[in-house]
């Protein structure tokens, strides 16, 4: 016997499917009726939808959970807006513009000859193009302070070892003092170099994560609060078939 155009033989799992999108306000799957035909004639089904129904309401009418005003706490712990160190930036990029002319000078034979110790060729050159190259990393560093922290090793162990140097040779009478004053510049940068570093450091540091003894939840608040771990659940194992050995 063939069945109806309109016969559609739905199980309980697609009728509670086709039950959760009609309370959800969707589209049925499946023919129209299809599901209304299986719930008569299904009371596990209709306990399903009834319990389905007085869930529905109790989640509708359930007041939203209250959640704390945590605007007060938070404003605390925010630093202020700190400037962008201008001030700072402005003395380094002066500082660099000297002692890219001091650079320039050397290159071109002025300084040394000006102050009476004037160095071999080659030498002069390599003077000249550290001091170019210090002078051009400092200017570098007033620009996009983030750079700052990357020349601090190298320029840190420079001033470290030209002052170890130049105070014996000032003992020994080999430098004078107008010839250690052209390094002045170079313990300035390296001065200013680090309070850039530091203030853009700061700037950039993250907030600090609130402690155990911050009063920043109300009793019966979920914010913040860290999810329950999970049970670890057991591996599914297949159960042995017993066989009796022949």
């Amino acid at each position: 016997m063939a069945s109806s155009p309109d016969y559609w033989e739905v199980r309980c799992e697609e009728c509670r499917e086709g039950l959760s999108a009609r309370l959800d306000g969707e589209t049925e799957p499946g023919p129209p009726g299809a599901v209304d035909r299986h719930l008569d004639g299904c009371a596990v089904c209709r306990e399903w939808l009834t319990g389905a129904e007085h869930l529905r309401r109790a989640m509708l009418l359930r007041p939203a959970p209250r959640v704390p005003d945590l605007t007060a706490s938070i404003l605390e712990r925010t630093p202020a807006p700190a400037g962008d160190g201008w001030g700072v930036r402005i003395a380094l990029a002066v500082v660099a513009l000297a002692q890219l002319g001091l650079a320039f000078a050397q290159l071109l034979g002025t300084a040394d000859a000006h102050e009476g110790m004037a160095l071999p060729g080659h030498l002069a050159h390599e003077s000249g193009a550290w001091n170019l190259a210090v002078g051009i990393g400092l200017l570098t560093a007033a620009l996009r302070p983030r750079t700052a922290g990357g020349q601090l090793p190298l320029l840190t162990g420079f001033v470290g070892v030209l002052f170890a140097l130049s105070a014996g040779d000032l003992v020994t009478g080999q430098v004078t003092v107008a010839r250690l004053a052209t390094h002045v510049l170079v313990v300035l940068g390296l001065a200013l170099l680090y309070a850039v570093h530091r203030g853009h450091r700061d700037r950039t540091a993250p907030l600090p994560a609130a402690t155990a003894g911050d009063d920043v939840t109300t009793r019966g608040s979920t914010v913040d609060t860290p999810a329950a771990p999970r049970p670890r659940s057991r591996p599914f194992r297949r159960p042995a078939h017993g066989r009796r050995a022949a």
